[in-house]
């Protein structure tokens, strides 16, 4: 066996020195960029290692403490752009010298790949914290001129709620709770929140977009092209396709009274029975009605957000959802900015709070991942999560965002989001720990582990997740030929976009990004259909548990790999 085996590792092997000299790796030039850098962007924005603020400036947006530790990777410098030249230059300067880049808006990337590399890499952070500016227009409606908004990607979700409620307690935008979110990173992955059922997601709203791409154009709607806004919005944005610099987004009307509540149910109050009833109920009530479940220990706490006034929701809720008891006195009425910082902050909280850029559990570490509920899970599996998984002296917490209404109306295709019609509610599996929690393995392993066990219970063909949850115990990028596999991306980008989705936003990738510059351990890969016909081809009917098949595999990605790369430079050439 071992004989029969060894000219297929000797072939692998040449292959796959030949497409690493076909491709010309080589280290990066990190002096010359660095020199670059510094002849085009002002020396204050420029932070290097050697810099005494590097340190301060690199964790001033590290929002997951796992990920500022010795072990982590680290980026040669980090650029504070203030402008779209600063940008432009930042690109310009790593293409030219081959090192690649991550892009930072909020900071809250769950596996941090907007500041870290998981992998060994020589890279560069741009941080656009600089870039903040938010632009309110209120249209002029008797005109059809609808109200929208200019918010450049550093802002955070609670800078773009203050301006907007500032300027009319009328309007509201769709985006996610937490207010330190940066809009950049949230509008990239999709976005959603109280808001969800009456409006959908936040890049439904998206009108028009500035990006600078691997070339170092300023591109708008227009410039990059139908294909290309379709990516972005909700596929991936500054980590795949370029980096956007801000974002027109058409705002929605809200009444100038809102009700919130919130109530708990602990086990002994009923609270399986409860939850059981709220996965059908939630989903179909009316449009203006969101009740979400925080489930944490032995608690189920149910948080609400309605678009009218007490007098209007109590009816609504004795019909549709008498079990959970909802009466006048958990009745809160407010502005809808006002609702921001009660829903996410505490009842203590004021709209000047939304401003503040850090907050507490910026000091923790943590760990996420996420599903989709298509079919209501039975009364006995909640018995048992709560009896087994949150009874754990190191569990965390289960978070339910009920679907429904508007986000079942928008066709899967519409954009890179898929999860839409027959969509019940999200989960999302979170555990938290602090600096003297320990190493924070225990907390891991229970995210890992109630993942495992919900398996039965959730969406199939793919098991559906959502981007801004990232994970990327979903898999991981593989690189060949200094080109991202899009057969492997295939294994998480599934379950992120579906698979027509995904494909879409793969041959749009090809078309801004074909050299695949911006690329990370999730990023989307290039492709077209001559390539994707090319690559697999030859091996459609290879025994993968054939060790030997797996090897001539290989060796076939490689050579087409190859043809994919001549064809490129001819292309290139051509154009």
């Amino acid at each position: 066996m071992q004989s029969s085996m060894a000219p297929s590792r000797t072939m692998a092997l040449l292959a796959m020195l030949l497409v690493s000299r076909l491709f010309f790796c080589s280290q990066a030039s990190t002096d010359g960029f660095l020199a670059c850098l510094t002849a085009s962007v002002p020396e204050q924005l420029l932070f290097t290692r050697s810099s005494p603020s590097f340190a301060s400036v690199l964790a001033s947006s590290v929002r997951n403490r796992r990920f500022l530790t010795q072990a982590t990777v680290r980026p040669l410098c980090v650029v504070t752009a203030t402008n779209a030249s600063h940008v432009q230059a930042a690109v310009v300067c790593g293409r030219q010298h081959g090192v690649r880049l991550r892009v930072r808006s909020g900071g809250h990337d769950y596996e941090g790949l907007s500041y870290r590399s998981a992998r060994p890499e020589t890279f560069f952070v741009v941080d656009l914290a600089g870039l903040r500016s938010v632009r309110v227009s209120l249209g002029i409606p008797r005109e059809g001129a609808p109200a929208t908004a200019w918010v450049d990607s550093g802002a955070t979700l609670g800078e773009l709620y203050h301006a907007i409620g500032k300027a009319s307690d009328r309007l509201a935008f769709p985006a996610g709770l937490c207010p330190t979110v940066g809009v950049g990173g949230h509008l990239s992955g999709g976005g959603f929140g109280m808001l969800l059922r009456k409006h959908g997601l936040a890049v439904d709203h998206v009108v028009d977009a500035t990006m600078v791409d691997a070339e170092g154009r300023v591109l708008d709607r227009d410039a990059m092209g139908q294909d290309v806004f379709w990516a972005i919005r909700g596929g991936g944005g500054g980590g795949s396709f370029g980096i956007v610099l801000s974002w027109r987004v058409k705002l929605v009307a809200v009444p100038p009274t809102v009700t919130a509540f919130t109530i708990p149910r602990s086990v002994e109050q009923g609270a399986v029975d409860i939850l059981t009833k709220w996965q059908e109920v939630a989903p179909a009530l009316p449009d203006d009605l969101f009740v979400r479940v925080l489930v944490q220990r032995q608690v189920a706490k149910f948080q609400a957000l309605y678009l009218g006034t007490c007098d209007a929701l109590l009816p609504v809720m004795r019909r549709r959802f008498p079990e959970l008891g909802v009466n006048r006195t958990h009745c809160k009425e407010m502005t809808w900015l006002q609702s921001v910082p009660y829903v996410y902050l505490g009842s203590g909280a004021t709209v000047e709070d939304i401003l503040n850029r850090t907050d507490p559990v910026d000091t923790t570490s943590s760990k996420a991942t996420s599903d989709y509920v298509r079919h209501a899970i039975a009364r006995d599996v909640w018995e048992e999560i709560f009896a087994t998984w949150l009874a754990r002296p190191d569990a965390g917490l289960m978070i339910l965002d009920p679907y429904g209404g508007q986000m079942a109306r928008v066709p899967e295709a519409a954009t890179p989001f898929p999860h839409r019609a027959g969509v019940l509610y999200n989960v999302q599996y979170m555990n938290f720990w602090g600096g003297g929690g320990g190493d924070g393995a225990a907390q891991t392993a229970w995210v890992r582990d109630v993942y495992a066990f919900m398996e039965p219970h959730v969406s199939k063909n793919p098991r559906e997740a959502y981007v801004n949850y990232r994970d990327l115990d979903l898999g991981e990028n593989v690189v060949v030929g200094n080109v991202t596999s899009y057969e492997a991306g295939k294994v998480w980008g599934e379950k992120y976009y579906s698979k027509g989705n995904f494909r879409r936003l793969a041959m749009a990738k090809r078309q801004i990004d074909p050299d695949d510059y911006f690329r990370n351990e999730q990023s989307i890969p290039p492709l077209d259909a001559d390539d994707e016909q090319l690559t697999m081809g030859h091996v459609a009917h290879i025994d993968y548990a054939n060790p030997d098949s797996s090897n001539h595999f290989y060796i076939f990605g490689c050579v087409g790999i190859f043809l994919m790369y001549i064809r490129r430079r001819k292309y290139s050439l051509k154009s």
